[in-house]
């Protein structure tokens, strides 16, 4: 199904990057599972090649491209793995923040290196007692003189493994009411003292993308390292969870039509009782459906990234589209694992990875719980 926000030049570049991916992942990509983490070399080879924070200016290293090349990075990055999503929330939810927000002297000495390669990003807001709830973080950001002095703990961070810079929810206000309204952005690199990581986390399934948890022990970061202005953290990240949000829909879009794809191949192939599953009218009408649904929230997740690159789009519709691709992503690579019979459940067939990965979906970047949440209040109130 054509994305209509696609063009030929879009789509010339998806088959430049999956040439690419096919040569430099691929081959490799079971074993950074077994590994549970994406090398370096790969992130550099990502940055030579131009593949890395493709929005960001020219002048700071990127190529000044539209939207539309971030959808085709993330898109082909799934059809590799859900495991290389670091990479996306690395282009397309870190590196925005530094870009909409830090100092211009600041730009100049991250964004260049984010683009090579040289430095992998992450954003820290959860912690062990505030997930969903990001306005009862406790992690605090004190004055002293020219520094801000970071105590405290974040979990579940995407590339904390590995990251060199991280974007660090704060409290610089800890009385302000309402809560909200003292968090702060703090950039903190990873040779900060008083950083430190902690455990990196086995997970269920995206295996390749670390996850870790992430301490600050009277860690000094200087001022200019702030994000924006004091007390304005929890507004820009509501702005950008948007796209976050968003990011999430196209991953799990591409995923399910990944897992679609292999399932068709299997029933068309697989002989039981004297011909092929595809010729059993269960099956035919299984795939029937789940080709209707993959299709559906194809046209609605596209629709949403239209009125993204217009700037109309809103953070229910963002809400809508995560929600919806990602329940929907969940109900189809699991009819999928089904219609594989027993193959399905061993990690010999890549539906076994794709049925891992895709649970974290409804999850992350906001629970599904807490997208319907937000959608009612813009629907009712």
């Amino acid at each position: 199904m054509p994305h209509p926000y696609l063009t030929p030049e879009h789509e010339e570049f998806r088959q430049v990057f999956r040439r690419f991916l096919d040569t430099e992942a691929r081959p490799y990509f079971s074993e950074w599972e077994h590994r549970r983490q994406v090398p370096r070399e790969f992130w550099r080879k990502m940055g030579s090649h131009g593949f890395l924070c493709p929005m960001v200016e020219e002048t700071y290293g990127g190529s000044g491209a539209d939207f539309g090349y971030a959808v085709v990075i993330t898109e082909e990055l799934e059809r590799i793995g859900s495991g290389l999503g670091g990479i996306g929330l690395h282009n397309d939810i870190v590196v925005p923040y530094i870009v909409q927000y830090a100092r211009p002297e600041m730009k100049e000495h991250w964004l260049p290196r984010c683009a090579s390669g040289d430095i992998i990003t992450a954003v820290a807001m959860t912690e062990p007692e505030a997930g969903s709830d990001l306005a009862s973080i406790r992690t605090v950001a004190e004055r002293h003189g020219d520094d801000y002095v970071v105590t405290g703990q974040k979990t579940f961070i995407t590339n904390g493994g590995q990251a060199d810079l991280v974007v660090v929810a704060v409290k610089t206000d800890p009385t302000a009411k309402p809560p909200h309204r003292g968090i702060s952005l703090l950039c903190i690199e990873a040779d900060t003292p008083g950083f430190r990581r902690g455990r990196v986390f086995h997970k269920i399934g995206q295996h390749s993308q670390d996850t870790a948890e992430l301490f600050f022990d009277h860690c000094r970061v200087p001022r200019d390292h702030l994000l924006g202005e004091e007390g304005e953290g929890f507004r820009y990240l509501a702005e950008n969870l948007r796209q976050e949000r968003l990011m999430v829909a196209i991953a799990a879009q591409a995923g399910m039509e990944r897992a679609l794809e292999l399932t068709r191949e299997y029933v068309t192939r697989r002989i039981q009782f004297g011909q092929p599953l595809s010729r059993l009218q269960t099956i035919r009408f299984t795939m029937a459906e789940l080709c209707t649904r993959v299709q559906v929230s194809r046209a609605f997740v596209d629709s949403v990234v239209v009125r993204h690159m217009a700037g109309s789009a809103t953070v229910s519709d963002a809400s809508m589209a995560k929600w919806w691709a990602t329940d929907t992503a969940k109900a189809v690579i699991g009819a999928c694992l089904q219609l594989h019979g027993g193959n399905g459940y061993m990690e010999d067939y890549e539906i076994a990875r794709r049925y891992r990965d895709i649970a974290v979906m409804p999850i992350y970047a906001g629970t599904n719980e807490i997208m319907k949440t937000i959608i009612a209040k813009d629907v009712l109130d």
